[in-house]
Order: C-alpha cells, then structure tokens, then sequence
C-alpha cells in the first residue's frame, strides 16, 4: 500500500496519575504532562502509517514541533489525531491536534523517517552497548 497524504489516526487515554506532572517530578501539579501529550502525538502519527508499511520497515521519530494549550486534569480522556500531511521519499510529515472533553489541549507538527531495514537499524543501535 502507498502511502499518500491524508493518512489518518486517532488515538485516546485516560489521564492518570502516572501521566502527570506531578508524577515527573512537578510536585503538585496533577495535569496531563507534556512529555506525555508528545509521546501520544508520535503514537498516533504511527499508528496512521503502520498498516501501509512494507513488511521489515519501520519508522523512527526525528522532530515534534508542539504548543501546549491548555492543562488537562486527572480522569479527563485525552484525544489525539494525526494527518499526514506531506511525504518526500523517507520523509513523513505529520500534524497532530490533541483535545481533550472540553478544548483543544495541544496542536503541532511531528516528522517520522521510514527505514527500509529495521533489524540492520536496530542492531546498528544495539551495536552501541558492545565494548
């Protein structure tokens, strides 16, 4: 399957404890962390693609570029698309709206690289752990 602008994915999660700030060290601030709307943000640009890989590719994140809008509190389901929006060769570029039940909570661009060999990428990164 090619894979063509217009792609898209959308992905969801309940904001819990372990997603807080808090939780990263923010004491007392019981909101969705950013750290957490990225790593939803990418999850989602993946999720859009996944399907329309040649089998033994992979993608890898190389850019978000994000705004966080507005703080979402414990319980709260948080919601992510992502379009694709442009492609050239490898290159994949993404962008995501995240909202929440009331607002849009964030909003950004996330670019993905395909690579053609998984295995060879991942054992060249494993290759760092050897002496």
């Amino acid at each position: 399957m090619p894979i063509e602008v217009g792609l898209t994915a959308e992905l969801e999660e309940v904001v819990t404890q372990q997603l807080t700030a808090d939780a990263l060290g923010n004491k007392g601030v019981q909101v969705y962390a950013t750290p957490y709307v990225v790593c939803l943000m990418e999850t989602a640009a993946q999720a859009a693609i996944v399907s329309h890989l040649p089998p033994g590719t992979g993608t890898v994140g190389t850019a978000v570029e994000m705004k966080h809008l507005a703080a979402t509190p414990l319980g709260m389901t948080v919601r992510a698309k992502a379009t694709l929006v442009e492609t050239d060769g490898k290159r994949l570029l993404f962008q995501v709206d995240v909202f929440d039940e009331v607002e849009k909570i964030a909003e950004g661009r996330h670019e993905r690289f395909i690579v053609p060999n998984i295995e060879k990428f991942l054992a060249r990164a494993m290759s760092k752990t050897k002496p």
